[in-house]
């Protein structure tokens, strides 16, 4: 199910360090939360735009939206571990995932995943030092007939060999 908006967030171009999110990404959350806070049920609407603008949880941010919104940190603690939507962890800027159904795995996916591994320096459900990357395999994509599939944000990728996965890779800066 999605949660619409009403009013439009924009999210963090740049990922915040490791533990830091700046004054202007508070401040936005800051804003999510006050614009949702009366509206019952609204703690994953508010999770999903306060992600958009910092990319992760730090345990500081869901102290401060569990605050705002008048519930227990464990409670939006335990929301945030559940789904895998939400990530505890900081995210590079663009994030890959790879289908490691059997379609894929058939067609050549785990040389793909090695492949982008190496070049790149970022493990399977790790982020590259540079911040550049995340890579997350995942069990279906729902497009066997594109097989191997890969997408990096949002732009869908089928048919990749490890040469075309790199060079799809390098034009995400």
């Amino acid at each position: 199910m999605t949660f619409p908006s009403p009013t439009p967030h924009k999210p963090s171009t740049s990922v915040a360090p490791l533990n830091a999110l700046t004054p202007e990404q508070l401040a936005q959350a800051d804003a999510v939360v006050a614009e949702h806070r009366r509206t019952p049920g609204s703690l994953i609407t508010v999770l999903r735009l306060c992600q958009d603008i910092a990319g992760y949880f730090p345990p500081e941010l869901i102290e401060r939206i569990a605050r705002g919104m008048n519930l227990p940190v464990a409670k939006v603690y335990g929301v945030v571990s559940f789904y895998s939507l939400f990530s505890l962890e900081p995210k590079g800027r663009h994030q890959i995932r790879v289908c490691t159904g059997t379609a894929c795995y058939v067609r050549g996916v785990r040389e793909v995943l090695d492949r982008v591994e190496r070049r790149f320096g970022v493990k399977a459900g790790g982020t590259c030092g540079s911040g550049r990357f995340s890579l997350e395999p995942v069990r279906c994509l729902g497009a066997c007939g594109l097989a191997p599939v890969m997408v990096v944000d949002r732009d869908v990728h089928g048919g990749v060999t490890p040469d075309s996965a790199c060079e799809i890779l390098e034009g995400y800066e």
